[in-house]
């Protein structure tokens, strides 16, 4: 049986895929660009956590079949108001930012798999000094191959992604596997399972749907003028970066007011959840937090 024809918008899907899965990012987006606000209140702590993020992406298609660049720039703003008591002086860590920009290059294979490459170059830092550190500086790269079968003539559309991301800011000397399998089982439902996100989708018509899921959410950025954090016995420690690691789960909501233009919003809570201080071997000084909390998140996406 002939196979079915790939469009150049399944081909700017796939090419999407490619460059917008990290460790901590949808891994089944097909967005062109984004604009988030996501607020973390902390239980019994007076705590909070603001954080915007907007981003764009687009595709190039080369001189010949099949083969894409895919520029793409990135901003977060991760506001941590800290009102509880802490053994550190909490002058100049309210605000921190992120500054992202990645290139993508992708070309077809044989039998509907695709192979992706993925390099980029970030700054994440509280900038209390205004000027850029070396510490603030951090590079990622990943390598993905995607077998792809949701272009038109499929009954059943399906997605495989497997490859494996690299951070210099996870203090790890090897990459992360990631993997992730999509599938549309019935006209309404579809599920995705695997890493960084697993979730079960019911469409409620043309414009709406609904799902539950489980995913990861997580920051990290330098310090600039480490902080000493003071231990009980009167000793100091430096530390020198701040991170945060979640898992949850919840619901989400999305409207479509066009074909491209969706709204979202995610309400959950953690699993797991913490964050921490850490001097430059990655040993945690201070946990700022662990207790266990809500989490909500909205936005405007604009999708293929």
């Amino acid at each position: 049986m002939k196979k079915p024809h790939v469009t150049a918008i399944t081909n700017y899907i796939v090419i999407i895929l490619c460059c917008l899965v990290t460790a901590f990012c949808d891994a089944q987006t097909s967005d062109l660009a984004r604009i988030e606000y996501t607020y973390v209140p902390q239980t019994n702590s007076d705590n909070s956590i603001n954080r915007f993020r907007t981003f764009i992406n687009f595709p190039i298609e080369l001189g010949w079949d099949g083969h894409y660049l895919v520029p793409g720039v990135e901003y977060r703003n991760f506001d941590l108001d800290i009102k509880d008591p802490v053994p550190f002086d909490i002058d100049d860590l309210g605000k921190f930012q992120l500054f992202r920009a990645s290139l993508g290059y992708s070309f077809k294979l044989k039998n509907e798999w695709r192979f992706a490459a993925k390099l980029g170059a970030e700054v994440a830092s509280n900038f209390s000094e205004s000027k850029i550190h070396n510490n603030d500086i951090n590079f990622t790269g990943a390598v993905y191959m995607i077998k792809d079968k949701t272009g038109d003539g499929y009954a059943k559309p399906s997605r495989l992604i497997v490859g494996l991301n690299y951070s210099t800011n996870a203090g790890r000397p090897f990459p992360l596997p990631i993997l992730n399998y999509y599938k549309k089982f019935a006209p309404s439902w579809s599920y995705s399972l695997g890493s960084p996100k697993t979730n079960l989708k019911y469409e409620l018509n043309d414009k709406s749907a609904v799902q539950a899921f489980i995913t990861l959410d997580g920051f990290y950025s330098n310090i600039q003028n480490n902080r000493d954090v003071f231990d009980e016995d009167g000793s100091t420690r430096s530390a020198s970066n701040i991170s945060m690691t979640s898992v949850l789960g919840g619901v989400g909501y999305e409207y479509a007011f066009t074909k491209h233009l969706l709204y979202y919003g995610y309400f959950g809570h953690t699993f797991y959840h913490e964050i921490r201080l850490r001097d430059t071997d990655r040993n945690t000084l201070y946990h700022l937090n662990e207790e266990n909390t809500f989490y909500f998140r909205t936005g405007i996406k604009f999708k293929i």
